[in-house]
């Protein structure tokens, strides 16, 4: 089994249809903590999706379905959670915001959550 880690996706939605809502089920499916940030609240299986920039402590990981200008707002919040890494999936890339986490010892993903999860590589 692996080891829980704590996700933070930011971009969900509880529209079934975003690939931020299957990841949320998919990370809690695996067994991993997940907080959930959304343009409104709601809820996906349990998990509350909070507006803003609520606090979080010991975020490994912040898996993003935002897209590179929404991202710009969340800039200092994000590395003011200090997650061991950001996982940029596909359309999230941003060469900015890569740089700014790299600067701040947070390493960098261009990939899949769901596809991390389905081989084993979350």
């Amino acid at each position: 089994m692996t080891t829980s880690k704590k996700t933070l996706v930011l971009g969900a939605s509880t529209n079934e249809s975003r690939y931020s809502n299957m990841a949320v089920k998919r990370l809690l499916q695996h067994g991993h903590e997940v907080a959930a940030i959304g343009a409104k609240g709601g809820e996906i299986e349990g998990t509350a999706i909070q507006i803003g920039q609520p606090a979080f402590a010991a975020l490994d990981t912040v898996t993003l379905y935002l897209n590179p200008t929404n991202q710009q707002a969340y800039y200092d919040y994000i590395l003011g959670l200090h997650p061991k890494r950001i996982i940029f999936n596909p359309g999230t890339e941003n060469p900015e915001l890569e740089e700014l986490a790299t600067k701040n010892n947070i390493e960098v993903t261009e990939a899949c959550t769901l596809v991390l999860l389905s081989t084993g590589q979350y």
